[in-house]
């Protein structure tokens, strides 16, 4: 009897629940309803003023360089919601968001923010701003060295595009591709059919004129690199037309074209010509700009010339990092200020709506629905707090331990190899070759070991696109002394796998690929992926030194990725012995 008088206990507070539910249910029905019969709907307002406003103000800022611009391309993005009531303007701020992020180096960031207009482009009647996402979209990928994408995407743009000097642009940026990847007879394929018709802008001279030059310099350049004696004549033509314009930021490029050109036949000349673009840089105030030109007269200088550029080198690269990061966390914290200033409102109007019908329904109500709604509320709102502290904590403990992480990484790493690189240019003769080599080699191991700290800190994708990010980050290893397979990546269905599961992998074959970078020196690295039954597999092997396991065992590095792979309850297993390569294998559930 005792048994049994539970399960009938539970099935009748059950049902009383459900019956209270019920009845809730109904009366808030009966009341929503008395509410929307009482008065009619506002008629919606029109937002287009005001988000034409905001459009303008940031087109200005955007046209300036300042990064405020992303503020008001926001505000504009808020009114247009929701999206299909002003669906251009909505393409369009993101489109330009984008295009900030890419200024600013945030690939990532700018890939992301060009996702969000993928379900709307279809919609629009004219193709503009699906032209725009293609090409955005490409050099993200041009810029990440991943040339093959970035053709594709040019491509894709290319048919959509009718007018003929929007076509024109597109077959630039190819040529672009093609010029860096070394194919100057398919370059000149397409550069000459182009000049031949000398395609006009519909509205825009200037725009016409400055297209032609670019023609003109990709033409001569692609020239001297075929060993064309025309070259000089193009590049040549192109440069009076910009001195003409007084385009101090299109004659960064050509005053580089004849630096490459008079590199071997007249190194003064050479020279001279890169310090002009180096000049034109400082003009146009472009940090990027001025480090590829301090870059090219590094290799034309000697003695204490070298030694001024190379320190002038360091402190841009310097700078142009701190620049893009503050531009990054301008970016969040504008975002992430507009999120919660649009929460506010919308709890402010919520609330409002709620005070008056609370007005227009007093007389229907009864005493226990009181008790229950501000029971609801009360809980709601208490949960909704407590989680958002909660959530506030831990990304304050979360940003600490990243920010202490990174100082350390500087401070280890970065610090010492810069005060040895200035110590050593103070005190070694410049002038020898192997002073020179040697100095250039340390700035290029400087700015690499910069560069890791900078992605190894960046957010992981880990949506669709997930492969092609771990693919990219795989790929930036890969130099001429080093070698990089990858099998079984193509096939492994990573929609299928736990987001936390993916950051896992990217991170431990990330430390992998570091330490081998620094330690092993190896020639050759193949990594396999592989999924069988219900357990995922990774293999890392490569050529290098090898490493003593007990020695191994007492690392950093190694107990942070028997960490993350205890973190998703997966194994790990290594094998090494010095000179005898690197292996190790990987497996955890899917």
């Amino acid at each position: 009897m005792k048994k049994t008088s539970y399960p009938l206990k539970n099935k009748v507070i059950l049902t009383c629940l459900m019956l209270i539910l019920l009845a809730l249910t109904g009366s808030l029905y009966l009341l929503y309803s008395d509410g929307n019969n009482s008065s009619p709907k506002p008629k919606p307002k029109n937002k287009l003023p005001e988000i034409n406003k905001f459009i303008e103000k940031a087109d200005f800022l955007f046209d300036h360089q300042t990064d405020s611009s992303y503020f008001y391309y926001n505000k504009a993005i808020e009114l247009c919601e929701p999206k299909l009531d002003y669906l251009n303007k909505y393409i369009y701020s993101l489109i330009s968001i984008a295009n900030l992020q890419q200024n600013v180096g945030d690939y990532t960031g700018s890939e992301e923010t060009l996702t969000k207009t993928l379900p709307y482009l279809k919609k629009l009647k004219t193709p503009k701003y699906e032209i725009n996402y293609y090409t955005l979209t490409a050099y993200n990928y041009f810029n990440t060295y991943d040339n093959n994408m970035a053709l594709y995407y040019h491509v894709k743009a290319l048919k959509l595009a009718k007018k003929p000097f929007k076509r024109s642009e597109i077959l630039n940026d190819i040529v672009i591709i093609y010029t860096s990847q070394g194919k100057y007879q398919r370059a000149v394929d397409i550069i000459l059919p182009l000049l031949s018709k000398k395609i006009k802008h519909d509205t825009d001279a200037r725009r016409t004129i400055n297209n032609y030059s670019v023609l003109l310099d990709n033409l001569g350049f692609c020239y001297y690199k075929l060993g064309n004696p025309k070259a000089l004549d193009y590049l040549k033509e192109s440069l009076k037309i910009k001195l003409e314009l007084k385009e101090d930021f299109e004659l960064i490029g050509t005053y580089t074209c004849f630096a490459s050109f008079y590199e071997k036949t007249n190194p003064k000349l050479s020279k001279m010509y890169a310090k002009k673009s180096y000049m034109s840089a400082c003009k146009v105030n472009s940090a990027t700009f001025k480090a590829n030109g301090l870059a090219l007269l590094i290799e034309k200088s000697e003695g204490s010339e070298l030694k001024k550029y190379s320190l002038e080198y360091i402190k841009i690269i310097d700078s142009l990092i701190i620049n893009r990061r503050k531009a990054k966390n301008q970016f969040l914290t504008i975002k992430y200020d507009s999120k919660q200033s649009k929460t506010e409102n919308l709890q402010l109007k919520a609330q409002k709506a709620e005070n008056e019908l609370e007005l227009e329904r007093q007389k229907n109500r009864n005493i226990i629905l009181y008790i229950t709604i501000v029971f609801i509320l009360g809980f709601i709102i208490f949960l909704y707090f407590h989680l958002k502290s909660k959530a506030t904590k831990e990304k304050t403990k979360a940003i600490t331990e990243s920010e202490l992480r990174i100082s350390k990484k500087l401070s280890d790493e970065l610090t010492n190899d810069i005060y040895q690189t200035l110590t050593f240019a103070e005190n070694i003769d410049l002038e020898k070759d192997e002073n020179k080599e040697k100095l250039l080699n340390n700035l290029d191991l400087i700015y690499s070991r910069t560069r890791n700290i900078s992605k190894e800190n960046s957010p992981i994708v880990t949506d669709e696109n997930y492969s092609i990010a771990l693919k990219e980050m795989i790929s930036g290893f890969k130099t001429h002394e080093i070698n990089i397979i990858l099998n079984g990546l193509e096939t492994i269905p990573f929609d299928k796998i736990e987001r936390n599961k993916k950051i896992t992998i990217y991170r431990i074959l990330h430390e992998l690929l570091i330490n081998m970078q620094k330690h092993t020196h190896a020639s050759l690295v193949g990594i396999l992926f592989k999924i069988i039954g219900k357990e995922f597999l990774v293999t890392y092997t490569d050529n290098g030194n090898g490493a003593n396991l007990e020695n191994l065992d007492a690392t950093n590095g190694l107990q942070n990725i028997k960490n993350r792979i205890s973190s998703i309850k997966g194994k790990i297993d290594i094998d090494s012995s010095p000179e005898k390569g690197f292996k190790v294998y990987i497996k955890f559930p899917v």
